[in-house]
């Protein structure tokens, strides 16, 4: 059970991250409404700083890998998909907060551990593992890991299990009503929000099945 345990973790991590990624990148700059922001979720800005300094985190572990023309290459969209990811963060912290919950530095370590343990490489091959499929440097897995822990926790408290169609809508809509109270005001040169898709550009709609889906593919048989 907890090697079970422990592979699903890694898997929902890496699909729970991977959930940001996909859509087109468009050059970083302020509006004259919020000069400097990329952002504006619930009054509060996301400055193109703090976007850009994710970024070049990113860039940085990419060509001191081995596989670095590789990663980059396939991480082209990276500003909008970790601005992305810096959204969709603020509105789950909103939903979690809406639903009572929230994720402990206990738990967050714990559910590293298991990720961890699922990996044959250990810590190395997390890191490894999470900067290629992912973007996510060893310094944002903490956060990612969070995220996925706190998406599990939200999705228990309003009844919905992430397995199911209905469980999966619950969860969903959870995350919309959350959305739509933060007031999501993107930098038009990043694309458009979508409180329905609680994402940013073309996303797909379907997101908590690719993680869920994505993480019974790749259960061992007879789990």
């Amino acid at each position: 059970m907890k090697r079970r345990s422990s592979r699903r973790r890694t898997v929902l991590i890496l699909s729970s991250a991977a959930l940001v990624a996909g859509v087109p990148l468009l050059a970083a700059c302020g509006t004259s409404a919020h000069p400097g922001a990329a952002a504006v979720v619930g009054g509060k800005r996301i400055p193109v700083s703090s976007l850009q300094a994710q970024v070049n985190e990113v860039r940085a572990a990419q060509k001191a890998s081995p596989q670095a023309a590789a990663l980059i290459s396939n991480s082209a969209q990276l500003n909008q998909a970790k601005l992305n990811g810096m959204i969709f963060d603020r509105v789950l912290d909103r939903a979690a907060k809406d639903a009572g919950v929230s994720a402990t530095r206990h738990e967050v370590q714990v559910a590293r551990q298991r990720a961890v343990a699922g990996q044959p490489g250990g810590e190395k091959q997390l890191e490894a593992t999470l900067l290629q499929q992912a973007a996510i440097t060893p310094g944002q897995i903490d956060g990612a890991v969070r995220r996925d822990v706190l998406m599990s926790k939200v999705a228990q408290a309003v009844g919905g299990d992430t397995t199911t169609p209905g469980g999966q809508q619950k969860l969903l809509a959870a995350l919309t009503k959350a959305s739509k109270e933060m007031h999501v005001d993107v930098n038009p040169r990043y694309g458009t929000w979508s409180d329905t898709k609680v994402a940013l550009g073309n996303t797909k709609t379907d997101w908590i099945k690719q993680v869920t889906g994505q993480a019974k593919q790749q259960e061992p048989t007879g789990a």
